[in-house]
């Protein structure tokens, strides 16, 4: 190759080199760096490689080198280096052992003996074989396919005439091929073929299917037949020998006497190991090469009761769910006898037979009898008897085991604490502090006997968390609103599908110390009564911070009533100095002395209708004392209780009476009070102003929860109704009354 470069100097010399040759080209060829000269330097054999593809570069010396490719294509040219081949293999009928065909002297001419393939690896004329047999022998080549290619034919050797055992028992037939290279070159191969007797008869059994019966358990040796064959020859090829051939037995268990045919078996059978033996008995006779026939041999073992039941397992073990209806299928087993007919035949039975269990034969399904409940009885074992029905009978056993699962059918019950009792708890205790632990017990197993414990009421506070193992602990500090008896409903649940709960109380007493305990005990009792949905959380009634100040409250009260009064007889001496009339006890007035003013504008029109009663309370004051005593259906007076001066208004007022309630919401910052029927003002309008008690000694009860006179109408009570039942708040009123007024006063 030669390449060009213009430039001068080191930029225009130019080196060539092979540019990613394939290790063929790498290994057969080089070039000289400076001439582009490509050499030769491995044998080159066409047969193996005939083209060779690859780059030449050529690059100069410049700094920054250049180059260029070009394709070189190298065509191996052939040269007549190889001889023909020939290959001869068997074909059709004609056998082929060690180069030796063997052919009947019967066969008819054109016979082929052989397939001869030869081929030539060379190619073009060196490749055209001629192939021929050589000698005088009665065999010839005729072609296998008109559409072969001239490097590889295929020709079958074939007699040309009738072959003859007696002249000639053999030949030896050599093969020549010669290719039209120059010079030419030639192989050959040669193939003996071997002329054998004609024996066109085979020996035939009569019949060709033989069938015995045969009882197991039999002596070694026992005769089990004759097998018979004849053949239609003569001479040596008449002459038989028999023999077992075929078929799966075992080897040595059947042998036939070779010259007579009689088969006996040499081993004991047993029927339920193999019911039936298969095999091939064959007659072959002497003649070259030898013919024989073949017939079936069929032995059918007959049965013998010589096997017990057997049951599929040693054991057997079924669970099944407790609470099943009766006659509910327990399990199944398995059981087989290895003989057959009535010999294997089974009946089940149930040992011992306590009437809990039944076997349905025929499925051998185990039926139960009774409904079974696991807390009672949680396993049974039993046997179960397999008799066939051969004779004598055979019998086997085999263990049941029953385990009864459990079904989620018992509710936890609380062990621990009583439902009655209470825990004492100092106001002072610190969070996290443990305060009781519930126990409970589950009689089922598993998942269904897992439990976990939730308070569900009675903590409206956030006072108490309880952990899943039933560890009721403090979860904040107790303020003085805690003070008192707190009932915790607590829901242990298991984990079964569906689950099942119980609720216990867990009665929490706090205060400093226990003065009165069957005053607690009667809390503790009321609580049993009360619905679960209300709370008991504490007292309703009172905080110490209400206790230390009742004493201040009611003397402000006081101080404010009787100031309420004063400005009261100052308004009405002004109105009657305006009227110039005198007030009269019992005269209905023609406007309400406490009603607001009305402006300027509106005296007219108020004039107009003095006839009509005066406009009644703000109705949701009214909704709110209504509701309140309406929750509360008992009298808030408690005799016994004399450590606070008590006043009481009624909740709803007639008619056109002063709203002295409001008024004194309004202008007053004394606690709530309410007027009581019993006070002499509250039967007459006016009079409650007019007829006031000279020493304003009011009886009722002061709210010791109230600081300023907002706090009317969110009374203590209302707002702990939904608490507490009617019932339990009557009740336990008097007892707490009482309670507060010894264990929680404050020294002032």
């Amino acid at each position: 190759v030669k390449a060009n470069d213009s430039d001068m100097g080191p930029n225009g010399e130019v080196t060539y080199s092979l540019h990613q040759a394939s290790p063929v080209v790498q290994r057969l060829l080089s070039i000289d760096r400076n001439t582009g000269t490509i050499f030769v330097k491995g044998l080159v054999d066409r047969e193996d490689i005939s083209m060779l593809k690859f780059y030449v570069q050529a690059k100069d010396n410049g700094p920054q080198s250049k180059s260029s490719k070009a394709l070189v294509t190298i065509t191996v040219k052939d040269q007549n280096d190889n001889a023909p081949s020939i290959r001869i293999r068997g074909i059709g009928l004609v056998t082929h052992e060690d180069g030796v065909a063997n052919i009947s002297e019967d066969m008819p001419v054109g016979t082929a003996v052989a397939l001869v393939e030869v081929s030539d690896r060379d190619e073009g004329e060196n490749a055209v074989v001629t192939c021929v047999v050589a000698g005088d022998v009665p065999f010839q080549l005729r072609s296998a396919s008109e559409t072969g290619s001239d490097r590889k034919r295929k020709y079958f050797l074939q007699t040309t005439m009738l072959l003859d055992y007696e002249r000639i028992k053999d030949y030896r037939i050599e093969i020549v091929a010669v290719d039209s290279g120059n010079p030419a070159l030639s192989s050959t191969n040669s193939l003996k073929v071997q002329v054998t007797d004609m024996n066109d008869n085979s020996p035939v059994f009569s019949p060709s299917l033989y069938e015995v019966e045969f009882a197991e358990e039999n002596q070694p040796g026992d005769k089990v037949l004759d097998v018979v064959a004849t053949d239609a020859d003569s001479g040596t090829n008449a002459e038989l020998t028999y023999s077992i051939t075929g078929g799966s037995i075992p080897e040595g268990l059947f042998e036939i006497n070779p010259n007579t045919g009689e088969v006996r078996v040499m081993s004991q059978l047993d029927r339920e190991q193999v019911d039936h033996y298969q095999f091939l008995v064959a007659a072959a006779d002497k003649g070259v090469p030898s013919l024989r026939g073949t017939a079936t041999v069929v032995v059918k073992v007959l049965d013998r009761n010589d096997n017990d039941p057997k049951f599929m397992l040693n054991g057997y073990s079924f669970s099944v769910q407790e609470n099943m209806p009766p006659l509910s299928p327990v399990g199944m087993v398995t059981v087989t006898d290895y003989d057959e007919g009535d010999n294997a035949h089974v009946q089940l039975s149930v040992e011992p037979d306590n009437g809990k269990f039944m076997i349905q034969n025929g499925t051998f399904t185990i039926l139960s009898t009774i409904s079974f409940d696991r807390e009672k009885e949680s396993t049974y074992s039993f046997r179960l008897k397999a008799v066939d029905g051969g004779d004598p009978p055979r019998s086997s056993y085999v263990g049941i085991t029953i385990n009864v699962l459990d079904e989620n059918d018992n509710a936890p019950y609380v062990t621990k604490p009583s439902n009655s009792s209470y825990k004492f708890l100092d106001p002072r205790t610190s969070p996290e502090t443990h305060v009781e632990r519930v126990e409970a017990e589950d009689m089922d197993i598993g998942l269904n006997s897992e439990l976990d414990f939730s308070i569900v009421g009675g903590n409206p506070h956030g006072l108490f968390r309880i952990s899943s193992e039933g560890e009721i602990t403090l979860a904040k500090e107790f303020t003085p609103k805690h003070i008192g008896l707190h009932r915790l409903v607590v829901k242990v649940k298991d984990k079964g599908t569906p689950p099942r709960h119980t609720t216990a109380l867990v009665h929490i007493y706090v205060n400093e110390t226990i003065g009165n305990v069957s005053h607690v005990e009667g809390l503790v009792g009321h609580s049993l009564y009360t619905p679960l949905e209300m709370d008991i959380a504490g007292d309703p009634d009172y905080s110490r911070d209400g206790q230390s100040n009742i004493v201040f409250a009611v003397l402000g009260g006081f101080c404010g009533v009787v100031l309420i009064i004063a400005v009261a007889m100052i308004i009405r001496h002004v109105v009657l100095k305006e009227n110039k009339s005198g007030y009269q006890a019992g005269k209905k007035e023609t406007k309400d002395l406490y009603a607001p003013k009305p402006g300027p504008k509106s005296n007219k029109n108020k004039k107009a209708k003095k006839s009509k009663a005066p406009k009644p309370a703000n109705p949701s004051e009214e909704d709110e004392g209504g509701s309140l005593q309406k929750g509360l259906k008992f009298n808030l007076m408690n005799d016994s209780v004399t450590d606070s001066p008590r006043i009481h208004l009624p909740l709803n007022y007639p008619p056109g009476s002063p709203d002295l309630g409001r008024h004194y919401r309004s202008n007053s910052p004394l606690p709530s009070i309410q007027l009581q029927p019993q006070s002499p003002s509250a039967s007459k309008k006016h009079q409650a102003v007019q007829d006031l008690p000279a020493t304003n000694t009011f009886v009722g009860t002061g709210d010791n929860n109230s600081t300023g006179s907002d706090q009317y109408s969110d009374y203590s009570y209302k707002a702990n109704s939904s608490k507490y039942s009617t019932k339990q708040v009557g009740d336990n009123f008097e007892s707490m009354a009482g309670y507060h007024s010894t264990e929680y006063q404050s020294p002032g």
